[in-house]
């Protein structure tokens, strides 16, 4: 009888342990998540840039340098709350790199309504890795030879000073076009349409033609300067502490930008930020990896998101899929007193301010009902 009792215990046992195992098996991922990469190769790269992108889309300006001075006001307060190694998100042209340089992320995604965008940044890839230094990347940028004596060390007002006094180079244009894409086409491999080539070299031809002086409302079709803050100009600005934390205040923060262009980490993407591809294929990819987002710079596209009855609800909706956690944090730009924030840096009739807020409670108020308007995000901004 002992023998018996025996016996069914130790099936009960087996049986138990079984649905335990069942239930633990259930509870973990099948496949164990595998880290963000340390490089990508040239083909992963452009996987990722075609697969995750969307069709384009307009914007009304060609928005070739950005217009807000006081974009890095907040990286002090944005470097206390986060740490390096996470993942940058972000939208428009190069005032992305600054944060990134400023973040140190692993990897990070560029986001644009703009096919012009994305190759825009394939043309600054090209450029920043085939240049040695700041100096000589300003050379390949604006089709400038490089000043005598100027050395990889000068500060960014002795850089863009020395670059005042040297006239542009057609030559030197046309060369650096044929590098551009020999680099993007035979080197990494990209595979670009005849259109694509043409928005490339419609891009470098505005910053041969504007050089330094190029601005966020510069045409090649002439005109358009105005009172914006010019390349040079937001490259010599500093954090509200004085310190300059652009992409070319420094070597170091330019070598840094080199090497995430030469690993490919950073991925520039054609994605609406109501559309229902980009930012989720980018969530996926993020979740897949066990990654969370540390940053996501919106500029002030929600303002625009804001005019549509449905556009800003697709937005919130789609940051609602990305891995975050407490850290996780938007970074904005209000202008011209929108949402009742004002503030003056200094050029024109631009009055810009930047701030940061959490991504997990913008979510959070948004499911709760409690955004309705532009003005409720801009209120929890910091």
């Amino acid at each position: 009888m002992a023998t018996r009792r025996g016996q069914i215990a130790l099936v009960a046992l087996v049986v138990l342990c079984g649905s335990v195992g069942l239930f633990w098996s259930a509870a973990r991922p099948l496949v164990a998540a595998e880290e963000l990469p340390k490089q990508l190769t040239d083909e992963a790269f452009w996987k990722l840039a075609t697969d995750f992108s969307e069709a384009g889309g307009y914007f009304r300006s060609d928005n070739f340098v950005s217009n807000e001075v006081s974009f890095q006001f907040v990286i002090p307060r944005l470097k206390e709350g986060t740490r390096p190694g996470g993942v940058y998100l972000g939208v428009g042209p190069d005032q992305n790199f600054t944060y990134i340089v400023a973040l140190e992320p692993k990897i990070s995604f560029i986001f644009d309504i703009r096919r012009q965008n994305m190759l825009q940044h394939l043309m600054y890839k090209a450029l920043i890795e085939m240049s040695s230094d700041r100096v000589d990347f300003a050379s390949r940028l604006f089709s400038r030879k490089r000043p005598a004596n100027l050395p990889a060390s000068a500060s960014p007002e002795e850089l863009f000073n020395a670059y005042d006094e040297v006239l542009a180079d057609r030559s030197l244009y046309e060369a650096n076009l044929k590098a551009i894409f020999n680099r993007l086409e035979k080197d990494h491999g990209f595979k670009l349409s005849e259109e694509d080539a043409k928005t490339i070299e419609y891009v470098y031809k505005a910053f041969f033609d504007a050089g330094p002086d190029i601005n966020y409302s510069f045409s090649t079709y002439g005109g358009g300067r105005g009172r914006m803050p010019t390349y040079a100009d937001l490259m010599k600005q500093t954090d509200n502490q004085g310190t300059n934390r652009a992409y070319m205040a420094n070597e170091k923060n330019f070598q840094l930008l080199k090497t995430l262009q030469r690993n490919n980490l950073i991925i520039p993407l054609v994605g609406d930020f109501a559309g229902d591809k980009a930012i989720r294929a980018v969530g996926k990819y993020l979740k897949e990896h066990d990654a969370n987002v540390t940053a996501f710079y919106l500029s002030n596209v929600e303002q625009y998101l804001f005019q549509d009855p449905e556009n800003w609800k697709k937005f919130y909706t789609n940051v609602g899929t990305l891995p975050l956690d407490a850290s996780s944090t938007f970074i904005r730009s209000v202008f011209n007193g929108m949402g009742g924030v004002y503030a003056t840096p200094g050029f024109g009739y631009m009055r810009s301010i930047n701030q940061l807020c959490s991504m997990v409670d913008v979510v959070k108020a948004f499911n709760e009902g409690l955004i309705t308007g532009y003005a409720d995000v801009v209120r929890m901004g910091k």
